[in-house]
């Protein structure tokens, strides 16, 4: 399938990028000691895929997905085959006693964390929501640390579009992940990337597309968010890119150009479908749509149910940066990156922990008090709650 036109592009985004500093690139993979965290999830296959086939010295990949690590391993032998240098998977968590001990018998060189719990659908209830704060930020504390006491040269954790202004609690999380990185910097040295939508990423609304077809499904979407994407693997060069390339506390993200467009989700279920031959059929409601599926899909038509969104932490458009960051446009054909001095509070950060640590110990919680802390955290917080989310939408 063509993910690059189903998006709406012709072109890779970062070759001129890659092709300019692939000696550089090649020459730090080969002689490095690399660990990936959550690198069974679509950015962590990306990511190590890239490392993989630049025929790194040691290449270990951590992930909870037991079963999205098979395929990532055989994903890899059937492409790229084999490397020279020691190539391993741990199917552990990196919150557990046994990534501990893996992290102490390690002397990694560079640690990559893409384990996030990445949906906005993630802050419907306390239970979730406490459980991204522990993924999104105080798990990327405990392995930073670990990093640095292990020697490694550079600790990289992957941030989102959605930190820049944040309206949603997902955004917001990374953001003040983001706080704790530049803090954090003075011991370790750190970089991020803040990128788009990940085409047909794993739990992703274009991966649900495939989804539904293998199913016989109708698809969903709304109709009125329109996003910017990247593949996975232009998702996994600019995070290597970051890491390598990058200078302590820098933040890559993709230049918004004539290379990078928005579309709808509405948009690219209507290319997606058409290149399987369906011609998509517009329904006017979910029920509609499901109710004639069984008449529709033999005939080589699909049912479609397109909306205008009004679900929880829905931003109204895209952004990789705020006013007033210090920028450098010039380094790079396609990247950009900010040149963070991103002011902290030291007290603030310690705070959070604090509270954090009070709310996780009184055993019940709810939502409240804890978007409370984050609008303390982030002033400019404008979470938009709407009482409706993603898990009520077909």
């Amino acid at each position: 399938m063509n993910v690059l036109g189903l998006i709406g592009r012709t072109s890779p985004l970062f070759d001129k990028d890659i092709a300019a500093h692939e000696q550089q690139l090649s020459d730090a993979v080969r002689g490095g000691r690399f660990l990936v965290i959550g690198g069974a999830g679509s950015i962590g296959q990306a990511v190590t895929r890239e490392l993989f086939k630049r025929n790194p010295k040691v290449l270990h990949v951590v992930d909870i997905s037991e079963n999205n690590m098979v395929e990532l391993v055989r994903d890899l032998r059937s492409t790229l085959g084999y490397i020279d240098g020691d190539f391993a998977t741990f199917a552990i968590d990196c919150g557990s006693r046994e990534f501990e001990a893996l992290m102490a018998d390690g002397g990694y060189d560079y640690v990559f964390n893409l384990s996030a719990l990445k949906h906005v659908r993630s802050e419907k209830d306390p239970f979730t929501l406490m459980r991204m704060i522990e993924v999104n930020i105080l798990n990327t504390l405990k392995t930073l640390e670990m990093a640095r006491e292990g020697g490694a040269r550079r600790y990289f954790c992957v941030s989102t579009d959605k930190a820049a202004n944040p309206v949603n609690m997902m955004g917001a999380s990374k953001r003040i992940m983001e706080m704790f990185l530049m803090r954090a910097a003075d011991r370790m040295e750190n970089s991020t990337a803040r990128f788009a939508n990940v085409a047909f990423s794993d739990g992703s609304l274009l991966h649900g597309f495939n989804q539904r077809v293998a199913k016989r499904q109708p698809i969903a979407a709304p109709n009125d968010v329109r996003r910017y994407f990247v593949t996975p693997q232009e998702s996994g060069e600019l995070c290597m890119m970051s890491c390598l390339l990058g200078e302590n506390r820098d933040i890559f993200f993709p230049k918004l150009s004539e290379e990078l467009h928005l579309t709808t989700f509405a948009d690219i279920a209507v290319r997606y479908l058409e290149e399987l031959g369906y011609e998509p059929v517009i329904c006017a409601t979910e029920e509609e749509a499901r109710g004639r599926a069984a008449e529709l899909i033999p005939q080589r038509k699909w049912p479609c149910f397109f909306f205008a969104s009004d679900t929880t932490g829905e931003k109204d458009f895209e952004e990789f940066f705020t006013d007033g960051q210090q920028l450098d446009m010039d380094r790079f054909a396609n990247v950009g990156v900010i040149k963070n001095q991103l002011a902290y509070d030291g007290e603030l950060l310690d705070g959070f922990l604090r509270e954090i640590e009070a709310i996780r110990a009184a055993g019940r919680w709810s939502k409240g008090p804890i978007v409370d802390l984050f609008n303390r955290m982030i002033p400019e917080f404008n979470h938009k709650e709407t009482g409706r989310y993603l898990d009520a939408r077909m």
